[in-house]
Formats: structure tokens, C-alpha cells, sequence
């Protein structure tokens, strides 16, 4: 691998989606054998200095910062990962867009579209390569999927259903804020399920299904007050908990969404079902490998669904990984990310979803929110809604 360019990677944060994504950096070159960059785990960077450093210890950075201005000045870094809570994405990427560096960003993209647009903005101001981390659409089952919608297999959409299910904060003395939970603090996470969680749902059906156009939503924030870590006082919870929406798509389909963090049972269940004139698939993210796919083309005698296991060589990404009928699993998705990253460095086309692909979700998801407030139909935000 020495005769790859190093691509030199600086990542903010070091949580959950900081092992992933540094996961993901340091495997993609052992199975994408083709591509022209290397990542170098050049630095992290984070407010703890002794926990940042026993992360680049175990994660193999060379070197650790403190302050993410610092990182970003560092002519030894051409590429920012932003693996922040949500409060800070704008701030940091537009930073990083003024300074050339090329930036991967987690979702959502923002705390809401006004953000969102200043980001967009800046990265395309400064000519940047841009990513953000919607890591489902890599899953190769899902990546199959779109593949089958876009020839035309299943004719005519009609329907799209989806949901988002955990069940880790009903309990009332769970608190909100700090490292482990500022998901569930309004000023930092900008707001709940709809941002945390559909915000994947969203991204993934109209990468599938093209543009959502109107939407009807409901939300609920089932506790009130919760101890805030900062503060070690209850203050009111401002996120939602469990958001709902139907929609209509562009294309004419009918949709229904649902994310919530209070469906007893469930960790994480995601799900999508797809409804078309002459085929429909459904997938599982507890059953990620396989794709459910019922074509009504097939002889009546033989008609049903059929279980596809995604693990052979023509299926996608599946030629870089093991033997047929050998399962790959949710890190994978990332290592796919960063692929098809380096893969549009060396093309000069930007790898999907940009800040502006992210931006669309991210009008959706602020569309959601108004509309569970006022209680109307409303415009997705959406140029082609």
C-alpha cells in the first residue's frame, strides 16, 4: 500500500461513531485494493486530553488535540471527520471548508435548514470534497435494492412504510445531557427521534423513491422533565420522543414514517416496505444481509417472496469481502462509506449524500417538527415537491 496517496484524516470526537468511522479508516484498503488514497489516522481531537489520547492509543492516531481550531490549521490534515454532537456541525465544518479541508460530517447535518444552508454554502464556496455518515444507504442489501427500483422492476410506486424503533429512554430517571445523553437535550441535539432517527428513514426513501413532497406529522414527548447532568436539576425535556408522519411522495406514492425510542422490545429496529405495480421488497436491519423481494411476474404456481441472501460477487459490494454465502454486518457499512469517498476523490465527483443531499433530509425533517406543532399538512421544502 505504499504506493498510495495517504489521505490524512482528523477526526473530532471519539465516541460511538468515532470507533466506527476510525474503524472503517483503518480496513478500507485491505479489501478495496483498488483505490488510489490511503487514510492516515493523522489526529483526534477532543476536550478530554487523557481520553482522547487512550482513543488514539487504541485506535492508532498519531497524534492528539484538544482544540478543534488547532486541528484544522494543521497543514498535515486534508480531511475533517466531524463526529460531534449536532450543535457544533456548522460551526466546525464551515471552519474546515475555509480552511480547504475536505470534511465527512455525521448526520443530520445540522440542528435545522438554516444551518444546513450555511454549511452547503461554504463547502461549495470553497470547493471541497463533502460527505455526511447516512451509513444504511452502504448496506448492500439496501444498495440492491435501489438498484432493482431503478429497472423499473417494480413499475409503479405505490407505497412506502418505514419505521425507527428503540426502547432505551422510557424509563423516567433516565437523565438528559452530558456525553452519554445529550441526544435527549434540545439545545444540543436540536431535536429527538425525528433528527436521531428518521432523519435515516427520510434519507434512505428518497434516495430509493426520489423526492417526499407533503407531509402530515404528530410528535410526543411522553416525559416532561428529566434530571439534566449538568445541572443535576429537572428542567423540561424539549425533544420528541416519538414522531409520525405520512407523506406523499413526488412520484404520486403514499407513505408512512415512524421513529420512537419507547417501543419496548426493540433496540433498533429499522424497516422499510416497498409496494410497486409489479414487485415489492421489504428489509430488516436485524436481518441486514437479506432483501425480501415478491415479483407477480413469476408463474402463479411458484408466486411468493423470496429471500435473497446478499453475500454473493455480483451483488454490491459483496466482490470485496468473503466467499458466497459468508454475511458482512453493520461496520461494513462504513468501510463502503469511505470506499466510495476515495473513490469520487480520484474522479472528482462527490460521493452521495453531499451536504446538499443531507440538506434535503434536514428540510424534511424541520417540515416534520412544524408540521406536528401546527398540526397541518405542509410542503416538504423540497424545489421539486
Amino acid at each position: 500500500m505504499s504506493d498510495k496517496k495517504p489521505l490524512n484524516i482528523g477526526m473530532i470526537g471519539y465516541g460511538f461513531m468515532g470507533r466506527a468511522h476510525s474503524n472503517a479508516y483503518a480496513k478500507v484498503n485491505h479489501f478495496f485494493h483498488d483505490l488510489e488514497y490511503r487514510p492516515v489516522l493523522k489526529a483526534v481531537c477532543a476536550r478530554n486530553k487523557e481520553k482522547a489520547q487512550a482513543f488514539a492509543d487504541a485506535w492508532g492516531y498519531e497524534s492528539v488535540e484538544t482544540d478543534w481550531r488547532k486541528l484544522i490549521e494543521r497543514k498535515d490534515i486534508d480531511a475533517i471527520d466531524i463526529c460531534t454532537p449536532n450543535n457544533v456541525h456548522r460551526e466546525i465544518a464551515i471552519a474546515a471548508a475555509e480552511a480547504g479541508k475536505m470534511i465527512l460530517c455525521e448526520k443530520p447535518l445540522a440542528m435545522n435548514s438554516g444551518e444546513g444552508e450555511e454549511m452547503v454554502r461554504a463547502v461549495e464556496k470553497a470547493g471541497v470534497a463533502n460527505m455526511v455518515w447516512y451509513n444504511y444507504r452502504r448496506v448492500p442489501a439496501v444498495t440492491l435494492a435501489k438498484q432493482l427500483i431503478d429497472e423499473g422492476r417494480l413499475g409503479r410506486i405505490f407505497h412506502y412504510r418505514t419505521v425507527f424503533l428503540q426502547d432505551f429512554t422510557i424509563a423516567e430517571d433516565v437523565p438528559q445531557g452530558g456525553a452519554g445523553l445529550w441526544r435527549l437535550d434540545a439545545s444540543v441535539a436540536g431535536s429527538g427521534v425525528t433528527g436521531d432517527l428518521l432523519a435515516h428513514n427520510i434519507d434512505t426513501a428518497m434516495w430509493l423513491n426520489g423526492d417526499i413532497a407533503r407531509i402530515s406529522a404528530m410528535t410526543e414527548t411522553f416525559v416532561k422533565e428529566r434530571v439534566h447532568v449538568e445541572s443535576g436539576k429537572k428542567e423540561p425535556v424539549k425533544i420528541d420522543d416519538a414522531a409520525t408522519f405520512m407523506a406523499r411522495f413526488a412520484n404520486g406514492s403514499l407513505a408512512t414514517f415512524e421513529a420512537t425510542r419507547y417501543a419496548r422490545g426493540h433496540k433498533a429496529l429499522y424497516t422499510f416496505e416497498i409496494n410497486g405495480e409489479h414487485a415489492s421488497i421489504q428489509w430488516d436491519l436485524h436481518d441486514l444481509h437479506r432483501l425480501s423481494y415478491f415479483d407477480h411476474n413469476d408463474e402463479s404456481r411458484v408466486r411468493g417472496w423470496r429471500s435473497i441472501h446478499v453475500t454473493d460477487g455480483d451483488h454490491p459490494y459483496m466482490d470485496k469481502w468473503w466467499v458466497p454465502g459468508l454475511q458482512i454486518g453493520y461496520e461494513h457499512t462504513f468501510v463502503h462509506q469511505v470506499a466510495d469517498f476515495i473513490e469520487g476523490i480520484s474522479k472528482g465527483e462527490p460521493a452521495a449524500p453531499t451536504f446538499a443531499d443531507a440538506l434535503r433530509t434536514q428540510r424534511v425533517c424541520d417540515a416534520v417538527l412544524k408540521s406536528a406543532e401546527t398540526g397541518q399538512w405542509l410542503d416538504s421544502g423540497l424545489s421539486s415537491g
